[in-house]
């Protein structure tokens, strides 16, 4: 029987099976923070806002590529902002290059070049065309929008939702740090969070062996001496990576154990539900496998 099987004072191993499949969080565990980052958007708008109200005055103008042109000579720093217009992010000044195709018959091509700081008449009139021509032209022409730091923060929401799928790892990691801290501000107790083994060294001067060198363990608590490893995740769908993720952690268990170390694998979400073999494979070959509703009642605790 398993220790955890004892510790929560069930009958068998496979009633702790049971009791963990029961209660996994099959709503999700979407926090206030998953939808936009709203730190992270403002502070790419800020350096930007001087500029974006100088474009401002082309809002509601019939001739856009004569009066941006003027604006350009005027303030150059204005072409900087016309990426963010168009939700592009450059990462060289090559890609700040680009070539339109203007002819499909002929495939000749209108280069614009982005990328020029002190535009002169010429280099500031072609990138006022390209402005028109990719749309935006027309968008302030026609007062289709008000003020362009507000358009321009729009974009970067837009922008910024691409980062779901990483939040919705950090929510996890979130929920179970929440217990973690808890648990170790009770017991006098230290963690470590993403640690490597370097960075247990460090903390602790106990030496770890490695099975590759960029290994990290998402959180790992000290209890003099002894170490408990934490690997964290929530899967709301099913999927390969499932069965992957479960076997890696199979071999995870072992490699940690033969250097008494403590595994604890912690996972929850509907995705189990359409993965249940792979997840009872590594139940039946370690310890502990916990999920959120486990740490709610306090088995970290009872654990360490």
């Amino acid at each position: 029987m398993k220790k955890l099987t004892t510790l929560l004072g069930l009958g068998s191993d496979d009633d702790l099976f049971k009791q963990i499949m029961s209660t996994l969080k099959l709503k999700g565990i979407t926090q206030w923070d998953y939808f936009v980052k709203w730190e992270k958007v403002h502070k790419n708008i800020a350096p930007y806002e001087v500029e974006l109200n100088i474009l401002n005055v082309l809002i509601g103008k019939e001739n856009i590529k004569e009066e941006l042109t003027s604006l350009i000579l005027q303030y150059p720093k204005v072409v900087n902002v016309i990426p963010i217009l168009l939700a592009i992010r450059f990462k060289t000044k090559e890609d700040q290059k680009i070539n339109i195709v203007s002819d499909l018959k002929t495939f000749e091509y209108d280069h614009f070049d982005l990328s020029i700081k002190t535009p002169n008449q010429q280099e500031a009139e072609s990138i006022a065309s390209f402005f028109v021509k990719c749309g935006l032209g027309d968008l302030v022409k026609d007062k289709k929008v008000k003020n362009l730091v507000d358009y321009a923060t729009g974009v970067e929401v837009g922008l910024d939702s691409n980062g779901r799928k990483n939040r919705g790892g950090h929510q996890m990691e979130n929920a179970v740090e929440f217990y973690i801290k808890e648990v170790c501000e009770e017991l006098g107790l230290v963690y470590l969070k993403e640690a490597n083994a370097k960075a247990i060294k460090t903390a602790w001067d106990i030496d770890l062996a490695v099975d590759k060198s960029s290994r990290r363990i998402d959180y790992v608590i000290n209890k003099a001496g002894k170490l408990y490893f934490f690997e964290v995740n929530f899967y709301n769908g099913g999927g390969s990576k499932l069965k992957s993720t479960a076997t890696e952690y199979v071999n995870m268990n072992q490699y940690w154990n033969a250097q008494n170390i403590e595994f604890i694998w912690i996972t929850d979400g509907a995705g189990w539900l359409s993965a249940t073999l792979p997840l009872r494979e590594y139940f039946d070959k370690s310890e502990y496998l916990l999920n959120l509703e486990m740490l709610k009642n306090g088995i970290l605790k009872v654990i360490i």
